[in-house]
């Protein structure tokens, strides 16, 4: 083997080694800050559906707009669990907290089913160039029960980001999500609300009748 294949190898190796340093990689967790807020609680139990991301807040590597920008990221900045999961789970626990309602993300594990269902779209969660993570989007909560409430609300959150270093993106989320189970958990938010209602089983029993 020649000496010039012997130094790429070498060289090649090196670069496999750098790159799979577990030190040269941050693994951040979103972790919404205890903030001891109570509200009321208005939705009793609720099946959160898996929160709806913009492709590059899904994406693994932790995302940042520039000056120029573009969205931009790199292998060095990662969450520490999916993107999805774990804004699911932390808006399911969080939302819980402040309220006192019982919100779990799907599928449901308990036996008698949940009283509404609640899905969040979001339109924009980023970190942007402007040293502020803004996330927006729209939640809804529905009652299909017989007569039941349903309700349609906008979000437009802004926090300031503490530097313009990656690792400044994960709490800034995590107060977002913060602010939004407690929008979420009074069914309030900016903007008009959209208000429906299922309509009422003509053949439920009345409830003094019932048994």
């Amino acid at each position: 083997m020649n000496t010039r294949l012997l130094l790429a190898m070498g060289f090649a190796a090196l670069g496999l080694a750098a790159c799979s340093d577990p030190e040269a990689t941050g693994r951040y967790l979103i972790d919404p800050p205890a903030t001891g807020a109570q509200v009321p609680n208005r939705i009793g139990t609720a099946e959160l559906l898996d929160v709806s991301l913009p492709e590059y807040a899904a994406d693994q590597e932790v995302m940042w707009q520039s000056a120029d920008g573009a969205v931009r990221s790199n292998p060095d900045n990662l969450w520490a669990d999916s993107p999805q999961r774990g804004f699911t789970t932390a808006l399911a626990r969080e939302i819980s907290t402040v309220s006192g309602a019982t919100v779990i993300e799907e599928p449901w594990p308990l036996a008698e089913p949940p009283q509404r269902r609640v899905q969040v779209r979001v339109e924009k969660a980023l970190a942007q160039s402007n040293g502020v993570y803004r996330l927006t989007g729209r939640y809804f909560v529905s009652d299909e029960g017989s007569g039941g409430v349903n309700h349609a609300r906008s979000f437009d959150i802004s926090v300031p980001l503490a530097s313009d270093q990656p690792a400044a993106v994960a709490p800034a989320l995590s107060q977002a999500i913060s602010q939004l189970a407690q929008q979420i958990a009074t069914l309030s938010g900016p903007g008009r609300a959209i208000t429906t209602r299922t309509p009422a089983d003509p053949f439920a029993l009345d409830p003094i009748f019932g048994s």
